[in-house]
């Protein structure tokens, strides 16, 4: 059982920028490809980025394409969520999940708690 923690959330204006981390529980972790995903209040949750297990392959959501910049280190057992330019449209709850680099919620198999992020105007 992988487990996911993700952290640095927070309050920001539009136009700034946050960090999201997603740490993980096991070494293994090095071997699962990572995706982020977000849900806004009373919408569904939805694709943000995924990244390969060696960080070599990458996607992005349109909406977020030129602004958020996914990372890994497989050292650290982490990934990253690098978010410039935020907008107001970009508040939700931001979660990671493994082991997939899919944009479908349903072909992940571990989530993490979320961290809530909220981009005043």
């Amino acid at each position: 059982q992988v487990q996911l923690v993700e952290s640095g959330g927070g309050l920001v204006q539009a136009g700034g920028s946050l960090r999201l981390s997603c740490a993980a529980s096991e070494r293994t972790f090095s071997n699962y490809a990572i995706g982020w995903f977000r849900q806004a209040p009373g919408k569904e949750r939805e694709f943000v980025a995924a990244i390969g297990w060696t960080g070599s392959i990458i996607r992005y959501a349109e909406s977020v394409k030129g602004r958020f910049i996914i990372s890994r280190n497989n050292a650290r057992n982490t990934v990253y969520l690098q978010m410039n330019s935020l907008k107001p449209e970009d508040t939700a709850v931001y979660y990671c999940a493994a082991p997939s680099f899919s944009a479908d919620e349903a072909s992940y198999r571990y989530w993490g708690q979320g961290t809530q992020v909220t981009v005043s105007s």
